[in-house]
């Protein structure tokens, strides 16, 4: 048998229209190992026509898949297959490479059961492969990405408002790692939203974070929100106001925070080994450099949800889906980071 007793790593499927499963399929492929160590929370359906398409042979599928009806079961699945739950209902395939609210929902739902599994205990992580925005909200889903849904999802187990469970996005590549302030709103709300509690808030999660990891003392850097940090005031207050105190109440509480540094050179800096982290204002601010510096290898963690969930840093890609050529690197570095 492959699949040991202990709890196992879920993948949740994405978008069934994108090139999640297919990265899935080759995940799986590149490392067989990994066939023992996860089951995926998906479609069956749809999984096995992504192992076909990116096989050597393509319709050919180059190694099995296994149905289960719930994680209790992966004790009997046979060796080096890929363990798949049914975690929603697809009657019939979707077309790739297309929003709609079909795939929407199913990813959704297989989101839901990634979490709930790990919620009560039954997966040790959750990695997530992409999912596409606008399908979610074609579904009826009210909530932006898989951030919020998780967070809500959590909330919701443990019986607490969505705002008692406090989240952030850290998005890693190769040298890099930021955590955001605010993530999925629109640039003014972002603005609206740097403020002692949310910096503080975001300083304290990150600190969390890295201490669960055994690095009690990382070193937070924290970016500015204005053009130079602000240049003593001369372009913005907010460094002065909002985001210094901030650093200095959380240096109060025992955390290695220092800034506002210029947005331009800090992540530079960070790079160089100056920093562990950094902390950016808003969405853009922190993902462009992280992006730029290796998408193929990125990773998506969300910091404060109790248990680990990771992602690619990428999204559905719809104009690979269905061609079997999208890279599994990201989702490889993602899973790696959720057993790390």
């Amino acid at each position: 048998m492959s699949h040991p007793v202990a709890p196992p790593l879920v993948l949740s499927m994405g978008d069934p229209a994108g090139i999640g499963p297919e990265i899935i399929a080759k995940a799986l492929r590149e490392r067989p190992s990994l066939r023992a160590q996860v089951v995926v929370a998906g479609d069956l359906d749809t999984l096995h026509r992504a192992v076909c398409r990116t096989a050597a042979t393509p319709g050919a599928p180059d190694f099995p898949l296994a149905g289960v009806e719930r994680l209790a079961d992966l004790s009997g699945v046979p060796a080096g297959c890929m363990a798949v739950v049914q975690a929603c209902r697809l009657p019939e395939p979707v077309a790739w490479g297309r929003v709609s609210a079909k795939a929407g929902r199913a990813a959704a739902d297989c989101i839901a059961y990634a979490a709930r599994a790990a919620l009560h205990g039954e997966a040790r992580a959750v990695v997530t492969a992409p999912i596409h925005k606008e399908a979610l909200a074609a579904a009826g889903v009210p909530y932006p990405g898989h951030t919020e849904l998780l967070q809500a999802l959590a909330a919701e187990h443990r019986g607490v408002p969505v705002a008692a469970m406090p989240v952030r996005m850290m998005l890693s590549a190769p040298g890099l790692s930021t955590v955001l302030v605010s993530i999925h709103v629109a640039l003014r709300r972002a603005l609206d939203a740097v403020t002692q509690d949310n910096v503080l808030g975001t300083l304290r999660i990150t600190h969390a974070h890295f201490q669960r990891r055994g690095m009690p003392r990382a070193r937070i850097a924290v970016a500015g929100l204005n053009p130079h940090a602000g240049e003593g005031g001369l372009f913005g207050l907010e460094e002065i106001e909002v985001i210094a105190p901030a650093i200095e109440r959380a240096r109060q509480e025992g955390i290695e925070a220092s800034g506002p540094y210029p947005p331009d050179t800090v992540f530079m800096r960070a790079r160089q080994g100056s920093f562990d982290v950094v902390v950016a204002m808003y969405h853009d601010q922190g993902l462009i450099p992280v992006k730029l510096l290796g998408l193929e290898h990125g990773v998506n963690t969300t910091l404060g949800l109790p248990f680990i969930r990771t992602s690619p840093d990428h999204g559905t890609a719809f104009d690979l889906a269905g061609t079997g050529q999208a890279s599994a690197a990201s989702l490889l570095a993602a899973i790696d980071a959720a057993q790390g």
